[in-house]
């Protein structure tokens, strides 16, 4: 693949922002008090020191690129949500996308999921062996060094070895992710629970862009699965700002009162 074709794919995964204006004030609300649990998580953690990737990674044992953080993953039995930390060699990230130290990656599993809900009708689609291994995967979330979030992702298939659903069947979802445990951080369980209801519309965003990316991609190399393809990683990308966010609200919201 040439680098015009290379840097042209990178162009259409990218998203530059999304637009808060015209969401109902009840959703506007709900991102607001998604909000200041994030910044209740951050006042928290400070007065000991502590940021959010030093509480998923603290411990008896070293940082290891490609571990899961912690391990065994986070799971949440009544939601069936899940999520976990790592780290990707800076090489394989940082030269596309900019630096970061690592991300999470959040999930849900069938038994969190509603039953009209099925997975999309792909050529190549095998019910995995377990009744709760049909799993999606809503969105990643990139860190910087000092342990704050940066950018929000979406990941081809073979990434995380998620199912395939259709975006809108995923959007469908994301309000039932939930990680309502206290081990092995609460501040962090409900930061990341935050986070995702603080940035929805992004995550929306990102879905709705993966799938047309897949589509596009699979259309631009005919013969080969898109959807097991090494060479399509990152399917959609934003960079974010927690205090840009809560502003955006603000002024969201005093355009409907």
């Amino acid at each position: 693949m040439t680098k015009s074709k290379i840097q042209s794919g990178l162009a259409a995964m990218k998203l530059d922002t999304v637009e808060l204006a015209g969401l109902a004030p009840e959703r506007l609300d709900h991102m607001n008090e998604a909000a200041m649990r994030v910044l209740e998580c951050y006042r928290v953690l400070q007065k000991s020191d502590a940021n959010i990737v030093g509480e998923v990674i603290k411990g008896p044992v070293d940082f290891y690129e490609w571990d899961h953080y912690p391990d065994g993953d986070v799971y949440d039995w009544d939601s069936h949500s899940q999520h976990y930390y790592h780290a990707h060699p800076p090489e394989k990230r940082a030269n596309k996308w900019g630096v970061e130290h690592g991300h999470f990656h959040t999930f849900l599993r069938p038994k969190g999921m509603p039953g009209s809900v099925k997975p999309a009708a792909l050529a190549d689609y095998e019910a995995p062996e377990g009744a709760n291994d049909a799993l999606t995967h809503f969105v990643g979330i990139s860190m910087n060094w000092a342990g704050f979030p940066i950018r929000l992702f979406s990941t081809n298939r073979w990434v995380t070895g998620e199912i395939w659903y259709t975006a809108d069947d995923v959007i469908s979802m994301i309000d039932r992710f939930e990680i309502d445990v206290a081990l092995p951080s609460w501040p962090v369980n409900i930061w990341i629970t935050a986070m995702v209801q603080l940035f929805r519309p992004q995550i929306e965003a990102l879905l709705h862009r993966r799938d047309k990316v897949v589509a596009d991609w699979e259309a631009a190399h005919p013969g080969l699965n898109a959807y097991e393809d090494r060479n399509l990683e990152i399917t959609s990308i934003i960079d974010i700002s927690v205090e840009d966010q809560i502003k955006k609200i603000s002024k969201a919201l005093r355009a409907t009162a």
